[in-house]
């Protein structure tokens, strides 16, 4: 069959006269994300550039934007003073112990909300989630030094957890409702019990989800800093709180201070670039209540 000759011109034509929008759409996109970057860079590229820098050259004035008299004494000095290394150890226990609880409590429950319909259970986690964390401050104090564990790793876990397990569950039960229910059924069908079907279909299903939800915890609770500012002390201190001790009025240092929230943005940094992927296709598959 033959293809009228006019036809086969105008499809050309339009495709000829889409592309241009095409590329035009392409371009706007590319500026608008820059425009939306351009911030955060220029914010990242001072950050470093005052923590490499001597006290002398950041203090004068006006300001200089390019990098001169670069030095790591910075570095150097807050690790070896106040201890970095320990606080990070503390952070890092304190974020990975209530990420790993809060799946294993999040993922079943966001799992049976999503295939039972529990309403009351989603709304008790509704409003967990909707309640600002400072809130839970003071009683979380009264109960913690009563039992006398103020200045423990069990206290920053649970204040901790109390914030990111409803963010988890209320994160992973999109990805559960996105799931066909046959897909489990099947697995009954063959043997596999209730259990059995949710550990060896459900979740690998819902892994992109589980890992974003996993990070979005992780960051939160490394972050986190009104918690440890007063449930913590000398044998939990946190990254936080140690750029905090260096905010002082007779003695500050830009390029300590710098210094150290380099270090604090650097880990979640390297962890976002490396399982970017695995964010990304999160994000995006489930849908976010």
């Amino acid at each position: 069959m033959t293809v009228p000759v006019a036809r086969t011109r105008g499809v050309v034509s339009a495709r000829r006269h889409a592309s241009p929008r095409r590329v035009m759409g392409r371009v706007l996109i590319a500026v608008a994300t820059l425009v939306m970057l351009l911030p955060v860079v220029l914010f990242f590229y001072w950050l470093v550039l005052l923590s490499i820098r001597t006290d002398l050259v950041n203090n004068a004035f006006p300001p200089q934007f390019l990098p001169k008299s670069l030095t790591l004494d910075n570095y150097r000095e807050v690790i070896s003073q106040n201890k970095l290394l320990g606080d990070a150890w503390n952070s890092l226990v304190i974020a990975v112990s209530s990420t790993v609880i809060g799946l294993l409590l999040g993922v079943p429950a966001a799992y049976s909300i999503a295939r039972w319909k529990q309403q009351r259970l989603a709304l008790v986690i509704l409003v967990a989630r909707i309640i600002p964390a400072i809130s839970y401050l003071v009683p979380w104090y009264i109960i913690f030094s009563r039992a006398r564990l103020v200045d423990t790793y069990t206290a920053l876990i649970v204040t901790h957890l109390i914030v990111s397990l409803p963010l988890v569950t209320w994160i992973l039960i999109g990805f559960f409702e996105d799931l066909p229910p046959e897909l489990e059924e099947s697995a009954r069908v063959d043997g596999c019990s209730l259990f059995g079907a949710f550990v060896r279909i459900a979740v690998p299903l819902v892994r992109p989800g589980i890992i974003a939800a996993s990070i979005i915890s992780f960051i939160f609770s490394w972050n986190n800093f009104i918690f440890s500012v007063v449930l913590s002390g000398s044998h939990t201190r946190v990254l936080p709180l140690a750029a905090y001790k260096l905010l002082s009025v007779g003695n500050f240092s830009w390029g300590q201070l710098t210094a150290t929230a380099v270090l604090i943005t650097l880990p979640v940094v390297l962890l976002s670039v490396f399982v970017q992927r695995y964010l990304v296709a999160g994000l995006t598959a489930g849908s976010v209540k």
